[in-house]
């Protein structure tokens, strides 16, 4: 099939559902060969379950597709390592990788427990770096290759009960970029895309309020399937050029994130100690201060 990934070999992680399934089913539609990896866990990371994966392999087959499953899980690097080897094995090469995996544990901080921390961080953080790594001397050997992560503005701007979820996500940003420089003499690209996209991560989201119910219904609006059309982009040889960049895709809107700069600057000729730094510090650069936001906060209006 023709298409802006014709010829291409994608690995999309977390591709039984939501996201990661109509970012497989696009790249497919743009003529990549696919492998789709899914374990098929419940949202908080427990059980397996084959099918998710085989179906979405199976729609892509029956619209004249190419793409195999792995139900292998991404926390392992041998288990990267083999889902890389299925690519190379079935298809002959391996171009695009697109992180997408990922679980919740949602609990305020002071009663969030290791394994809430661990795990989400161990399935986001750790799995984009295993399959990551798992690529990385193939995409350098043929000097070409593109990376699309996904992060959040729950890592990007805040939210409450997240504290593992946002430290994975901004993990996630300090992964691609770290890739990004590294291996841009190979031809390598990385870039985050930070989704708003109603999946059963959203879902999940309470709606005990008339303010929760309205932010729920406003992220019905804003499909997986919007969010596919940037991935498949980024991974294309049309991308060129664009790496280390977080862009959001928002319903039909697309956003240029910033990134950490310094904005302001006191100096002391004599150097600091804590006294001077009291007297000076607030008054000087507390209006500069970024203030305890959440998602919502910043994004105040309506998808459009």
């Amino acid at each position: 099939m023709a298409g802006v990934v014709a010829g291409k070999v994608a690995i999309v992680t977390g591709a039984g559902r939501g996201v990661g399934r109509a970012i497989a089913m696009q790249m497919a539609a743009e003529g990549a060969s696919v492998v789709v990896v899914d374990i098929g866990a419940a949202l908080d990371g427990s059980g397996a379950d084959q099918g998710p994966a085989a179906e979405v392999v199976a729609e892509i087959k029956a619209a004249g597709g190419e793409a195999i499953a792995s139900t292998l899980s991404i926390t392992e690097p041998q288990n990267a390592e083999a889902i890389v080897k299925s690519a190379l094995d079935t298809f002959g090469r391996v171009d695009i990788l697109v992180n997408n995996a990922g679980i919740l544990r949602d609990r305020i901080f002071h009663r969030m427990s290791w394994s809430d921390w661990h795990d989400v961080i161990n399935v986001h953080l750790n799995g984009s770096f295993n399959m990551s790594r798992a690529v990385a001397n193939h995409f350098r050997d043929q000097n070409s290759g593109a990376f699309v992560h996904m992060t959040s503005t729950s890592g990007l701007i805040g939210n409450f009960g997240q504290a593992n979820y946002m430290a994975a996500k901004l993990g996630i940003h300090g992964l691609s970029r770290g890739i990004a420089l590294d291996m841009a003499r190979h031809n390598v690209r990385s870039n985050c895309i930070s989704p708003f996209a109603w999946t059963r991560m959203i879902d999940s989201i309470p709606t005990d309020s008339p303010e929760a119910e309205a932010r729920v219904n406003r992220s019905k609006q804003m499909t997986p399937e919007k969010v596919a059309p940037m991935a498949v982009y980024l991974a294309s040889d049309k991308a060129e050029g664009i790496s280390g960049q977080i862009i959001g895709v928002r319903k039909n809107e697309l956003i240029l994130f910033s990134q950490p700069r310094p904005i302001r600057i006191l100096h002391r000729s004599e150097g600091w100690t804590p006294e001077t730094i009291d007297q000076q510090f607030k008054a000087a650069l507390k209006t500069s201060f970024v203030p305890l936001e959440r998602s919502q906060n910043v994004f105040s209006w309506d998808p459009v």
